[in-house]
């Protein structure tokens, strides 16, 4: 068994990640690290998953700690990686971070979208981006892998096998994200009053994975995110100026053939047909009367948007089967 450490344990993508595991085959986790709750039993955190680990605690992170541990996961907010990633790559650990620490290629990058300095910009060349199905062979050859946000994760699929159809100066990005997308802390604009039967944009016109997206596209994206009143989910819908009349929907189905988490389609997707699982849902069009490329994209944001990432990511770094651990299907209703 391949013994794992989780940074960020006690939020929710660190109860994904754990329940995720729950089912792999070769993944154990033996180490979880979170401050807020450090001290705690495992199921007094994350009571869901109390007989699938009935032992285990949550610790403060401390480097000695990590001895004798063979995968280390990182599920903290941005600026944390920079801090724990220099202690983990000096054992020689593999190392897969869910932050926004070393997605961008560069410290100019990450203070411009973060407004804050890289403390460890000497690293950001060796964390390869993670999305699988665009990046298979970099992640499969790398130990330290920074896995795709869950919003850039949905656009960026959606759209990459389309950018030679369309301007890549005309790129608009509107998705809604379910609230666990927020993280686990306590805020006024995700207390249940606030979102329940509301629905709201936020991020305005600079949202910090506006730069992932025109990373990964080599664009320029106009990017809106919304708050929907659900637990999980993410719909992307996305919008181009074409180059000229095209078959987007060919496109996608052309790309991403025989990929285990993909499915194509001529429906529009649901964000329930996801649930749960690492699956993604997408559809395309191109609209003669417009001249624009529409394309959808949906997606569970704590599975593939997320954790499950994390785990595909892994499985290729560690020689797995890609598809292990992870679910292909939703759960409905």
């Amino acid at each position: 068994m391949i013994r794992t450490a989780i940074l960020g344990a006690s939020g929710f993508v660190g109860a994904e990640l754990l329940r995720l595991c729950a089912s792999h085959p070769e993944l154990e986790p033996v180490r979880l690290f979170g401050d807020s709750q450090a001290g705690l039993r495992l199921d007094a955190v994350h009571p869901q998953l109390a007989l699938a680990y009935p032992d285990l605690l949550v610790e403060r992170y401390a480097p000695e700690l990590l001895a004798g541990v063979d995968l280390v996961f990182a599920a903290l907010p941005h600026g944390h990686s920079q801090r724990v990633a220099p202690d983990v790559i000096a054992r020689g650990i593999p190392f897969v971070d869910l932050g926004a620490d070393f997605r961008l290629s560069s410290a100019d990058e990450y203070r411009t979208w973060y407004k804050e300095e890289h403390q460890a910009p000497e690293l950001l060349s060796r964390f390869v981006y993670g999305i699988p199905e665009l990046h298979r062979d970099a992640i499969a050859g790398s130990k330290t892998v920074a896995a795709a946000g869950c919003y850039p994760t949905s656009a960026i699929l959606a759209l990459r096998p389309l950018i030679d159809l369309v301007d890549p100066t005309t790129i608009v990005v509107d998705a809604a994200s379910g609230v666990s997308g927020a993280g686990k802390g306590l805020k006024d604009e995700t207390h249940f009053n606030t979102v329940d039967e509301n629905f709201t944009a936020y991020g305005l016109l600079g949202h910090r994975h506006t730069a992932e997206m025109e990373m990964a596209l080599d664009a320029r994206v106009l990017f809106t995110p919304h708050l929907a009143p659900m637990n999980r989910g993410i719909l992307a819908t996305c919008y181009a100026t074409a180059k000229g009349p095209c078959d987007p929907l060919a496109a996608l189905k052309e790309a991403y053939a025989g990929e285990p988490f993909i499915h194509v389609s001529e429906r529009a997707p649901s964000t329930k047909w996801t649930l749960g699982s690492n699956a993604v849902h997408l559809t395309a069009r191109y609209d003669e009367r417009t001249g624009r490329v529409l394309a959808i994209a949906a997606l569970d944001n704590l599975v593939k948007g997320a954790a499950g990432q994390m785990i595909q990511c892994a499985n290729l770094m560690l020689g797995l089967d890609e598809a292990a651990g992870l679910a292909k299907v939703g759960i409905c209703p």
